[in-house]
């Protein structure tokens, strides 16, 4: 008996409609915020995400060599795809560029809780902007995405970091440049790791001061208010050229944090510079997105969401500089967030009206009925045997129908239909020519019982 491969996912009807739903809700946030939707190719050059993030990403990618001989790979993301679009016609854009995409992305890696070898993210991205109102306006169409579900500052929370101020203090240590993003990448494990083995993994970069140096990233690490911060990281300034950019960057998060105090968002944003985000192409802010734990101070599971500053991505890939920021929100940890809180909605997959018919002159009618009633927008069953009446009602009221559209012999001898309410009783006999404004002001409104 064959089975499907292990980190991949069925969707019967009922589960395409609850992931239907999620993308609808995360669709009309990214409008609203007058996000456009583009779309990428799924399969794409494996030196596009080489480039990206190392050779050592290979290892995580269905990849393999084509018919041509070209060496590709399944999209485990859609950032890199994404730059290369955005680069290709940099100059002719209108800036900002303010893109959305709601994709299935591929990784090969072990399945676990939350994390699968196939899921659906939305991304959305802001390119062309340098200051923090992108950002600004970035995490507020992912916060949208969540109030959209209904989820409140009581249930989850957008912790809220800073690249460039952890590369400044590592400059003002003397580590710069390659070194300093191994020793982000330690960072950005801290809390994953015991303590001991970061101490280790640090010892190359810092000596005998890797625990001085571990004491500052928890120190740094354990501030929430913003004149903590940018106090702690003044203190940290060796000389006035480091002090210039401290200050510049502290200018900076009092921009954003007042914007999100405008948008009404402060409860939900967290101060906390435990947020590294591991891949170098990060530039400045970032940010990541958790579930809240019972007490509402800790947080649970894995991220519901991340992303952040990427100034150089596209240079990188051989087009002109472009500012960018973008997040990635995935359905896997999604759906078990909404089904936690009890978020998810009664999924109705159901037909609005089913049509009950029997005799082949009603019969013929009855599909004529069909038609018009689906080109007018609402959702039409019948059966496509012409069994008995009961066995038809049984079938109309299995199937989930709020309306039945009656076509007997008397009916259909006095140009009508019968209108019943499958939840009330009620009915209606109605001209045929009047049954689609009929049925829609009865699915409205309903037909009281007799």
């Amino acid at each position: 008996m064959l089975e499907r491969l292990p980190g991949f996912r069925d969707f019967y009807p009922e589960d395409c409609a609850r992931r239907d739903f999620i993308f609808r809700v995360w669709a009309e946030a990214a409008r609203a915020h007058g996000f456009r939707r583009y779309d990428i190719p799924t399969l794409e050059p494996l030196e596009l995400f080489t480039e990206k993030s190392g050779p050592e990403i290979v290892s995580q990618l269905f990849n393999f060599t084509d018919k041509g001989g070209r060496e590709v790979a399944l999209r485990p993301e859609l950032t890199p795809s994404l730059a290369r679009m955005v680069g290709a016609r940099v100059a002719t854009l209108r800036k900002p560029v303010k893109w959305f995409n709601i994709a299935e992305n591929f990784r090969y890696e072990k399945p676990q809780e939350g994390r699968l070898r196939s899921h659906y993210q939305l991304n959305c991205d802001i390119f062309g902007e340098p200051g923090p109102a992108a950002d600004a306006e970035l995490i507020a169409v992912c916060l949208a995405c969540l109030r959209g579900f209904g989820a409140g500052p009581e249930d989850c929370a957008l912790r809220l970091s800073d690249r460039t101020l952890w590369t400044l203090l590592l400059e003002a240590m003397g580590i710069e440049g390659a070194g300093a993003m191994e020793v982000l990448g330690i960072v950005d494990k801290f809390e994953r790791t015991p303590r001991e083995e970061t101490l280790k993994r640090l010892r190359p970069h810092f000596g005998e001061a890797c625990e001085d140096f571990l004491g500052q990233v928890e120190a740094l690490m354990a501030l929430r208010e913003f004149g903590e911060m940018a106090a702690f990281m003044r203190s940290l300034a060796p000389n006035a050229d480091i002090r210039k950019k401290i200050e510049t960057r502290i200018g900076l998060w009092r921009e954003l944090l007042d914007a999100l105090d405008a948008m009404e968002l402060s409860p939900f944003v967290r101060i906390d510079l435990g947020i590294v985000r591991g891949l170098a192409y990060y530039s400045g802010f970032v940010f990541e997105v958790f579930k809240l734990a019972p007490d509402g101070k800790g947080y649970a599971g894995r991220a519901l969401a991340g992303g952040g500053r990427y100034d150089h991505l596209v240079g990188k890939l051989g087009f002109p500089e472009t500012e960018a920021v973008g997040f990635g929100m995935g359905d896997v940890t999604m759906a078990q967030f909404l089904e936690e809180k009890k978020k998810l909605p009664p999924i109705v997959d159901a037909p609005d009206v089913f049509i009950v018919a029997a005799g082949d002159a009603e019969r013929r009618a009855a599909l004529g009925l069909a038609t018009r009633l689906r080109a007018d927008g609402i959702r039409t069953e019948y059966a496509l045997r012409a069994p008995g009446f009961g066995k038809q009602f049984r079938l109309a009221g299995q199937s989930g129908a709020r309306l039945a559209v009656v076509v007997g012999g008397d009916e259909l001898a006095a140009g009508n239909a019968r209108l019943k309410d499958l939840a009330s009783g009620g009915e209606a006999v109605v001209p045929l020519a009047t049954v689609p404004a009929a049925a829609r002001e009865a699915l409205a409104e309903g037909i009281g019982s007799a």
